[in-house]
């Protein structure tokens, strides 16, 4: 059954990596998974002949191994970062990272919605204004 809805939503509130990886066929692709103003997180299905780039963003990143080996190059680390399922990396805004995927693997990203890489380091980090609501509703309200 293809996806009516690849992102969840209050419409969709759960869908299997099984299910996704069906719809979408071998690798290499991405799909977001929840997509807000706020945060993106996406599923990366790769094998080791994936395109990557030494990158930086304006935001902190972090990814969590869902399946397979990856490792990242960062900045000011002499050693290289060696992810298997179940670990969790993550990059401070404005450093430089490089991902090597080892064979096939599944990690889902999470980051900011709308900013791509980034080749020469920024100025500064994002800004980030979260607004909170002015009044929060009585429970049973």
């Amino acid at each position: 059954m293809a996806l009516a809805n690849p992102i969840l939503s209050a419409a969709l509130n759960h869908i299997s990596l099984e299910q996704i990886k069906a719809d979408k066929g071998p690798p290499p692709w991405s799909h977001p998974v929840a997509l807000a103003e706020h945060v993106v997180g996406v599923v990366i299905y790769q094998d080791e002949t994936a395109a990557n780039d030494n990158h930086c963003h304006t935001y902190d990143e972090f990814w969590v191994v869902l399946e397979g080996e990856i490792h990242w190059q960062i900045e000011g680390r002499e050693d290289l970062v060696r992810a298997t399922a179940g670990d969790f990396v993550y990059v401070p805004a404005r450093t430089f990272h490089h991902i090597h995927p080892q064979g096939l693997s599944v990690r889902v990203g999470v980051a900011l919605p709308g900013h791509g890489h980034l080749h020469d380091r920024p100025a500064r980090n994002v800004r980030i204004d979260v607004e909170a609501p002015s009044e929060i509703p009585a429970e049973g309200s």
